[in-house]
């Protein structure tokens, strides 16, 4: 009786807790002035010296996340879309759109050390620790450049057949996921190898974008531009779940503490679901952000999440017949979005 009436309270606690993390929404904390011109995209969480790194235009800008301030700047990086930190070697690397190379860059110092060639309009970048290598994946070239972060040198090209966008890394099974943006599938990886072992169907998502990764359930997370994120097993390669999510993707997160999954849409909304069980993903919040706030990154100690953000100048009439031009970024009006959950959910 008394070991019932123990599992009844023990029940009770989890649904208790499960109802705590629902109903206590992640809500804005604050947000850090960045500045600059021009447009932004990928930013990356040096969870180690807890910096964060985001890529505007052709500088990648250094945020101290204990300050919630500007530490520095990593120039020379032409279209830049995205920034990796190898703190193993002191040594980060940029995916330079608008050149076809890298930068490998000194961590102490912000400075470029050396620059590598790449394949066409090089996109996202992950780190894979086991073999010591970044991927830089190539959007236009269709292609991975797999880079020695030690040496700073080419170890591999690797053709995908397909246009590339995020990508995640699995440390305990040595592949890497990448998203096939005109495919609407997942290219999976085998980082041994260097080549493409199989490719998985994201239907009924489209158009994937953004993309995360639970290791310890074999889940995969996949941004999708028809409003939707799938939820797809790593050990089948079949999808399992979906949810419905904003417009404009670009973002995807996973907080393994929580089983929280996030997706930031341009249209001004971040979807956060609950993996509830690997088969099951209900979706808890629609955070109001900004409209452009389409990419962001998680900060797994702090569970806060960040989405740069900016004004935008109406674009003017087009004459009859074009089409509208886009918004144009107000100077220096770049920022940081933070938000957090409360600190009852945090513990």
């Amino acid at each position: 009786m008394h070991a019932n009436r123990l599992l009844a309270i023990g029940s009770t606690l989890i649904l208790l807790g499960n109802t705590a993390l629902a109903d206590e929404a992640y809500k804005f904390l604050n947000e850090i002035p960045i500045g600059g011109k021009g447009g932004w995209d990928i930013l990356t969480i040096d969870s180690a010296a807890n910096r964060l790194y985001l890529s505007q235009a052709t500088r990648v800008v250094v945020v101290d996340l204990n300050k919630n301030n500007v530490v520095g700047e990593i120039a020379d990086t032409p279209g830049v879309h995205a920034f990796v930190a190898v703190p193993e070697f002191q040594r980060g690397f940029s995916s330079n759109g608008k050149e076809a190379k890298s930068s490998a860059v000194d961590l102490t110092t912000l400075k470029t050390v050396s620059k590598i060639d790449t394949g066409q309009n090089p996109d996202a970048l992950v780190y894979e620790p086991r073999r010591g290598e970044v991927y830089v994946f190539n959007h236009s070239g269709n292609s991975v450049t797999v880079v020695d972060a030690k040496t700073a040198t080419v170890s591999a090209t690797i053709e995908l057949g397909g246009s590339p966008e995020f990508a995640a890394m699995d440390e305990k099974t040595g592949r890497v996921y990448c998203n096939i943006e005109d495919k609407s599938e997942v290219a999976v990886i085998d980082a041994t190898k260097h080549e493409v072992v199989a490719r998985w169907s994201l239907a009924p998502g489209e158009e994937p974008s953004a993309i995360a990764l639970d290791a310890a359930h074999h889940r995969l997370f996949a941004g999708c531009h028809n409003k939707m994120m799938v939820m797809l097993d790593t050990e089948t390669g079949k999808v399992v779940a979906s949810v419905p999510i904003g417009a404009g993707v670009d973002g995807c997160a996973f907080d393994d503490a929580t089983q929280l999954a996030f997706a930031s849409c341009g249209d001004g909304t971040t979807a956060i679901a609950k993996e509830e069980t690997p088969q099951k993903l209900t979706v808890v919040q629609t955070l109001k952000t900004e409209r452009g706030a389409r990419t962001m990154a998680l900060n797994p100690k702090t569970h806060r999440i960040y989405l740069p953000s900016a004004q935008f100048q109406p674009p003017p009439s087009p004459p009859p017949g074009a089409s509208p031009a886009r918004p144009t970024i107000v100077p220096n009006t770049l920022k940081l979005l933070v938000y957090g959950p409360s600190e009852q959910t945090k513990h």
